[in-house]
């Protein structure tokens, strides 16, 4: 069986390609490195299990070659962008909206896959009343155009999936940290440090309290839901089973970085004490449906935040 991945160059994208060649799977990467990195797949360039086609996913005529003879699909390609002052509402609409409806109107005209996994986010909840939020939950209300993309993408997944009869699992993802990540919290921390190693600027009032799991885990959780979903449509929230607060994580990166003595310096943030506009400030995911397959995370919130925090401060250094 061959596999293909999009966005196979990026973060989470290329820790799943690593745990589908440890799986003994062949593999077809299919990515335009825009923010992927071939360096995030170089243990595997000599590998025959490996293929790599640089292509675009807004140009159909490289998603139907990158399709020949892949059964399962996981679509990780994506602009993973939340902050409103880094991405334009085009942006959003064109990599994760129009590319996905691109993707599927391949799979419709290639009528060979069996199985599409989807890469999706816990901000299509917006902000739920209920913590841990389970997958019934609704109605969904997206406060982030990044979160509306995203539900937007599931909307044509599931339409696609129940008239062309292939499985489809909706992954609904927590904050997923670890090695090779090059944005979020941890990652705008130590660069923060870097530059400035007596005061650490936070954004918000720093209560702000969310759900962090390490990749590994998420995608371990990604492959146990291909296996699972035959058929039909299923929602799968993807996260730890606790969460951390932003306050905690500025605690962890600063004791990592030997800089245990530096400042807080809260920004107070906006909407009462949201780190900007669109942020959602309390986020925990019920995963019990996951868990009943077998699978559960290794790792709590904050033991992914400080093993990341090592993993990337090692990397720069």
């Amino acid at each position: 069986m061959r596999v293909l991945v999009t966005g196979g160059a990026g973060f989470i994208g290329s820790h799943l390609v690593d745990l589908l060649i440890e799986s003994h799977q062949e593999v077809r990467v299919i990515d335009n490195f825009s923010t992927g990195k071939p360096s995030n797949l170089e243990r595997h360039l000599n590998s025959c299990k490996l293929e790599i086609e640089k292509g675009d996913l807004l140009r159909p005529d490289d998603i139907s070659d990158a399709l020949n003879d892949c059964e399962v699909v996981y679509h990780m390609a994506a602009n993973p962008e939340v902050r409103d002052w880094l991405v334009t509402p085009k942006d959003l609409l064109e990599q994760n909206v129009e590319a996905t409806f691109n993707l599927l109107e391949a799979i419709q005209r290639n009528g060979k896959v069996e199985t599409l996994v989807f890469a999706s986010t816990s901000t299509v909840y917006g902000e739920p009343s209920v913590l841990p939020t389970p997958e019934e939950y609704g109605p969904l209300k997206p406060i982030s155009l990044y979160g509306a993309s995203k539900l937007a993408a599931e909307a044509l997944m599931c339409a696609y999936a129940s008239m062309h009869g292939f499985g489809c699992a909706i992954l609904r993802l927590a904050n997923i940290v670890g090695p090779r990540s090059g944005h979020g919290v941890i990652h705008d921390f130590i660069e923060k440090l870097r530059k400035n190693p007596v005061e650490l600027e936070v954004l918000g009032d720093g209560t702000q309290s969310k759900s962090y799991l390490h990749v590994r885990d998420c995608v371990e959780g990604m492959a146990t839901a291909a296996r699972k979903v035959g058929k039909k449509v299923e929602l799968f929230n993807i996260g730890s089973e606790d969460k951390v607060d932003v306050l905690s994580i500025a605690k962890i990166v600063k004791e990592e970085m030997g800089l245990a003595d530096a400042r807080i310096k809260l920004t107070g943030g906006v909407d009462g004490g949201r780190g900007w506009v669109g942020d959602v400030k309390l986020m925990q995911l019920d995963t019990s449906r996951l868990r009943s397959l077998g699978w559960s995370p290794r790792l709590n919130s904050a033991k992914a935040v400080r093993e990341t925090a090592k993993a990337l401060i090692n990397s720069t250094e």
